[in-house]
């Protein structure tokens, strides 16, 4: 006989105590508040329920739980009281210090570091991603194999009587993990290197690249969707977008661009992240413009800024010699009072500044003007094209920023016409018949 209840099969939600260390003399450029309220944002991508929240002062480091003895009892207390599952500390752990907590504490305790791996794992949907993801999260557990566990006795190893001591089990293990990361490695370099042979055909097409960056929700997949017209997902969600997503940019009066969205920029970034997403984000390093996108109305704007710009630095982007415009997204939830005064810093800010708002598209249309003035990489030429030369003009628009038209009695017609290099040479091949002079 079959019951008519209905069985509940969803997962339960899991409680969490969200925990901010604030350090003393850690020189970090934004509050306490602000950094609590984000490791918050970061619990809740994980679809955790934050039944609490705590600062907890730190003068000094205590090297076995992070925190000093009273001040992991009173925390302990406070998971107790909200029946939460697991505590998370918005700081990296050392495998020891989160060994001791779990212990002290009696829940499953999860590291900055940790956190983030979490959602990754979750987010990515390429096989690209998935693979860089898992190989962040190898290295992170490498890290965590400590020689403290019950099963450490040696192996039985060698053949028939005359085997000897094997290896640990923590040996075994450190093994296992070095093969699975030294296999992903290798797929990765053949990632990498499909995705140079990509970009190596993108550039026998001369249209310029530009990519974007940012704090993760600064708002780059919304302003993505707006100057491509297409549907990516954008969601109100610390790292809503893994996977790098390329589109035609089509720019004013002028040649198409390649528009690339990248993964969003945290302040501490995980270093087996940034490693792992060194691929990925190579899309950056090769763009002719990157636009850095700033959450403008947001306090700590400044602060999440200066983030980005470390992590690129880690890359190796030269912020000197490179174009970089930075986009002050998000203008439309600032004070009317405030407009002004942000306009005013725009202007004088270097690099350059431009506002704008993903949702309303207000700015867009002179960020775009100011995108194809950036990506210009060669003074005009005067191109004369006889009558009948209309494949000729044609290409010139596809390929080129047209900036003026003169039309003969004859059915001839004289551009002026910004060419990259690249471009100018494949024009002169293709169509000999066409005149060139400096403009």
């Amino acid at each position: 006989m079959t019951s008519s209840k209905s069985i509940d099969r969803e997962a339960p939600v899991q409680g969490a105590v969200v925990i901010h260390p604030d350090r003393e003399g850690r020189g970090v450029s934004r509050d306490a508040d602000a950094r609590l309220e984000e490791a918050v944002g970061l619990a809740r991508a994980l679809d955790l329920e934050v039944r609490e929240t705590l600062i907890a002062s730190l003068r000094r480091l205590t090297p076995a739980t992070l925190f000093g003895k009273g001040k992991v009892e009173e925390i302990g207390l406070t998971i107790q009281a909200v029946e939460a599952d697991v505590a998370i500390v918005d700081d990296a752990l050392t495998p020891v210090q989160q060994r001791n907590l779990e212990k002290a504490w009696q829940v499953k305790v999860i590291d900055r570091t940790g956190l983030i791996l979490e959602i990754f794992a979750r987010r990515a949907r390429t096989r690209e991603g998935r693979l860089q993801v898992e190989l962040a999260r190898l290295s992170y557990e490498r890290s965590r194999l400590v020689r403290t566990w019950t099963h450490l006795e040696r192996q039985r190893g060698g053949f028939g009587v005359m085997g000897g001591p094997g290896e640990t089990q923590i040996e075994t293990d450190r093994r296992l993990l070095a093969e699975k990361i030294g296999k992903l490695k290798r797929e990765l370099t053949e990632v990498r290197r499909t995705r140079t042979l990509q970009r190596s055909a993108r550039g026998r097409v001369p249209y310029p690249t530009v990519a974007l960056v940012g704090y993760t929700n600064a708002g780059k997949s919304t302003l993505f969707n707006r100057l491509t017209q297409s549907e990516v997902v954008a969601e109100d969600m610390l790292f809503a977008t893994l996977d790098p997503t390329l589109r035609m940019l089509k720019l004013p009066d002028g040649r198409p661009a390649i528009l690339s969205d990248t993964v969003g920029f945290i302040s501490d970034l995980p270093h087996e992240l940034v490693e792992a997403f060194r691929a990925t984000l190579e899309e950056v390093k090769e763009a002719d413009v990157v636009l850095h996108v700033r959450d403008i109305a947001s306090p700590e704007s400044q602060a999440q800024a200066q983030d980005v710009r470390t992590v690129l630095e880690r890359l190796g982007v030269d912020m000197d010699e490179r174009s970089i415009l930075e986009v002050w997204n998000k203008v439309d939830l600032l004070p009317e009072d405030a407009r002004a005064a942000v306009a005013g810093d725009a202007r004088r800010a270097h690099p350059p500044a431009v506002l704008v708002s993903a949702v309303t598209g207000e700015g867009c249309p002179q960020l775009l003007s100011t995108v194809a003035g950036l990506v210009d990489e060669a003074p005009p030429v005067d191109v004369y094209a006889p009558a009948g030369e209309g494949a000729a003009i044609a290409w010139l628009y596809r390929h080129g920023r047209v900036i003026e038209r003169n039309e003969g009695k004859d059915g001839s017609v004289r551009l002026a016409v910004s060419l990259s290099a690249q471009a100018l040479g494949q024009f002169e091949q293709l169509f000999p018949s066409s005149e060139i002079r400096p403009h």
